[in-house]
C-alpha cells in the first residue's frame, strides 16, 4: 500500500489552497464563459432541428364565417357606435388599416381608385390613434363607406389578420367569402378580387345565394 508522504502541516495547506476564495473565484468565472458557448450550440441544434419544416403562422381566421360580432365607435365620431347590423346589405371589401402601417400608405391610393369605380369598402381602423388615423384619411383621401375604430384590436384579432392591411371580400348575407393578407393592388384585384367580388354581386343582384362552387373557383 502506499503511503502519502504529505505531513500534516502540508495537508492543511493544500486544503486552504482548494477552499481559498480567490479559487474558486477563478473557477467560477472559467464556467461562465462557457455559459454563451453552451447557448450558442443549442441555437445550432434547434435550429437544424426545424430545417425543412413550415414556418408559416397559422391563424383560425373568420373565412366562410360571418363577420365576427362587433359593437364598437366610428372612427370620425366616437358616440356613435356601430354594429354588425349597420353593415352594407350587399357584398363589399372590409380593410384593415393604420396611420402606422407602411404597406398601407402604399395600399391607399388604390383604395381610392376603387372607391371611384364604386367599390364599397369599410374600413377597419387598427390599433391606431384618432388623430393620426384622421390626419392620414384627410392628407390622402378617404376611400371607407365607414371606419370602424378598433383601438384595442380586437376585432381584428377575431377576423384572424396577422397585420396590416389585410382585406376581406364580404358577401351580401355578411359571410367573409375571402381574405387577403398584405396590400390589394391592381394586379391581385384584378386576379383575385374582383372575379370573387362579381360573382358574389351577381347573387346578389339576383336576390340569392351565391353558388358555392362558384364562389370556392373565384374566390380561392
Amino acid at each position: 500500500m502506499t503511503m502519502s508522504n504529505n505531513t500534516p502541516e502540508q495537508k492543511d495547506s493544500q486544503n486552504s489552497k482548494q477552499r481559498n476564495p480567490k479559487t474558486m473565484k477563478k473557477k467560477q468565472t472559467k464556467l461562465w464563459f462557457l455559459v454563451p458557448l453552451i447557448l450558442f450550440f443549442g441555437l445550432v441544434v434547434i435550429l437544424y432541428m426545424r430545417l425543412g419544416k413550415p414556418t408559416d403562422i397559422v391563424t383560425n381566421t373568420a373565412l366562410e364565417r360571418p363577420v365576427p360580432t362587433f359593437e364598437l365607435p366610428v372612427l370620425a365620431d366616437t358616440t356613435r357606435t356601430i354594429t354588425n347590423d349597420n353593415l352594407p346589405d350587399k357584398p363589399f371589401l372590409l380593410n384593415v388599416w393604420g396611420s402606422w402601417c407602411p404597406t398601407c400608405v402604399i395600399e391607399h391610393p388604390f383604395l381610392m381608385q376603387l372607391e371611384e369605380r364604386g367599390v364599397d369598402i369599410v374600413g377597419v381602423n387598427y390599433k391606431d390613434e384618432i388623430g393620426n388615423a384622421l390626419s392620414y384619411l384627410n392628407r390622402g383621401g378617404d376611400p371607407f363607406s365607414m371606419s370602424i375604430q378598433d383601438s384595442l384590436g380586437q376585432f381584428a384579432l377575431d377576423l384572424g389578420i396577422t397585420g396590416a392591411p389585410e382585406t376581406f371580400v364580404v358577401d351580401g348575407d355578411g359571410i367573409i367569402r375571402q381574405h387577403i393578407v398584405g396590400e390589394i393592388n391592381e394586379a391581385n384585384w384584378q386576379q383575385r378580387v374582383k372575379p370573387c367580388l362579381t360573382v358574389l354581386n351577381e347573387a346578389n343582384k339576383n336576390n340569392d345565394s351565391p353558388d358555392l362552387i362558384q364562389v370556392e373557383e373565384m374566390c380561392k
